[in-house]
């Protein structure tokens, strides 16, 4: 059988396009605002509190989480909620967890 060595790998491209979104991952806030969004649902306020940063930037996280596809967003009232939408970040935050959980 005469296979190349990039038979069955995945395309340049699309790899451009995973590590972008994986440098859009790589921050400490955008990772703990994923934490929290695994275990619910949560408002800019909320999750602004939670990583000890101004809502402002929080905000600027979850709109480049959003560009990546990894959050939705709904409106109830005054209120912007925020949930995961990639189940694939449960995995990943997975392997970060079990690599870096421990202290």
């Amino acid at each position: 059988m005469n296979t190349t060595p990039t038979a069955n790998l995945i395309s340049l491209a699309r790899l451009e396009m995973a590590a972008e979104c994986l440098r859009t991952l790589a921050h400490p806030h955008r990772l703990r605002i994923v934490e929290m969004l695994l275990r619910g649902r949560y408002t800019v306020g909320e999750l602004a509190e939670a990583c000890e940063i101004p809502s402002h930037m929080t905000s600027e996280h979850l709109r480049l989480m959003q560009r990546c596809g990894f959050l939705n967003s709904e409106k109830e009232g005054r209120f912007r909620y925020y949930t995961i939408a990639e189940p694939h970040l449960q995995e990943i935050m997975q392997c970060i967890q079990n690599k870096f959980g421990k202290e």
